[in-house]
């Protein structure tokens, strides 16, 4: 709870808060929400711009009160106006920092996120190409022993008919949802053809993956887009002597003091 009177006990807890952010946002589940992110970063941008400037003064106004560890007043002061110019340089060094980040706020704003793609399910059904038993099957099998399963495959391959293979599958019954194995059988996958074979039974059998088809969608998919009213460029404070950006707002809305204070 950010205390608004305490800098030490406030800087800590902004810390705290900007370490806890750089983990959060290691993975955005919706794209939709840098936009919001944008715009509270271009606030804490704002804020830190001052706070830079406040510190600058701090060293500048009590610079009489510098020493070293020495105690020498001289070499203290000098290190209090070397302070104020670097940070002085950091804080305008944030107005360009301040225009990128607005600049990604406003291209970020004209974004529509649409849903991510969703990839095919997986092939839950197999078309059956061909089956051999007997001798038919031996010589297939002293393929798979001299040459290989994938020399094998590429000679069964030679039955698929296509389009034709899988509608005389589907009017005999041939498509399963998973392949058909008996105990001792091997398989051996290649591409979508799927290897079946039993040195013992002697039989070979061939399948093809066949993808089910997709249901067809409803309607279109609606894009993520930040709300309307969030998209409105935040005004940029006006830096005056006696504007407080960090004393707390007398107005009960949070929409005032969101953009003046981390």
């Amino acid at each position: 709870m950010s205390t608004f009177q305490n800098p030490t006990v406030d800087a800590a807890e902004a810390s705290e808060a900007l370490r806890g952010l750089a983990h959060a946002s290691r993975v955005f589940e919706d794209p939709a929400d840098t936009y919001a992110v944008l715009g509270d970063l271009l606030a804490g941008v704002r804020s830190l711009r001052q706070v830079l400037d406040q510190l600058a003064t701090a060293h500048l106004k009590h610079r009489v009160r510098a020493h070293d560890d020495a105690g020498d007043q001289t070499a203290g002061a000098t290190d209090a106006l070397a302070a104020t110019a670097e940070l002085q340089q950091a804080a305008a060094l944030l107005d360009g920092v301040h225009d990128r980040v607005d600049t990604a706020m406003a291209a970020s704003g004209r974004i529509s996120w649409y849903p991510a793609p969703t990839a095919p399910g997986p092939v839950s059904r197999w078309v059956s190409v061909v089956f051999l038993e007997g001798q038919d099957a031996d010589e297939v099998l002293t393929i798979i022993d001299r040459d290989g399963a994938d020399t094998a495959i590429e000679h069964l391959a030679g039955f698929d008919m296509g389009e034709e293979t899988t509608q005389a599958a589907l009017v005999n019954g041939y498509v399963y949802d998973t392949i058909p194995t008996g105990p001792l059988d091997r398989t051996t996958t290649t591409g979508t053809y799927t290897l079946t074979y039993n040195h013992d039974h002697g039989h070979v059998s061939l399948h093809r993956a066949h993808p089910e088809a997709q249901e067809p969608t409803a309607e279109a998919p609606t894009p993520r887009r930040a709300p309307a009213q969030s998209r409105a460029r935040r005004p940029a404070p006006r830096v005056e002597e006696d504007d407080d950006w960090f004393a707390p707002s007398q107005s009960q809305s949070s929409s005032v003091s969101r953009g003046r204070a981390l």
